[in-house]
């Protein structure tokens, strides 16, 4: 699985970081930037579907 963010689709709503801290972080505007572009165990994928699910923006890709 690879993680991104499309930076130009982000509003900075948090719910990326605040679901999957692990996996998000915030830039210095507050947008969300991805911390692990790879995750490597189960948790952490699952956070990062959810933090996906959960984007009001749709701003979050998942690629297997």
């Amino acid at each position: 699985m690879r993680v991104s963010i499309d930076a130009e689709r982000c509003q900075g709503h948090g719910r990326c970081f605040n679901l999957a801290p692990d996996v998000f972080g915030f830039d210095e505007l507050g947008n969300g930037v991805v911390l692990v572009v790879e995750p490597a165990d189960e948790r952490t994928r699952r956070l990062a579907t959810i933090a996906e699910v959960n984007c009001p923006e749709h701003a979050i890709a998942l690629d297997d």
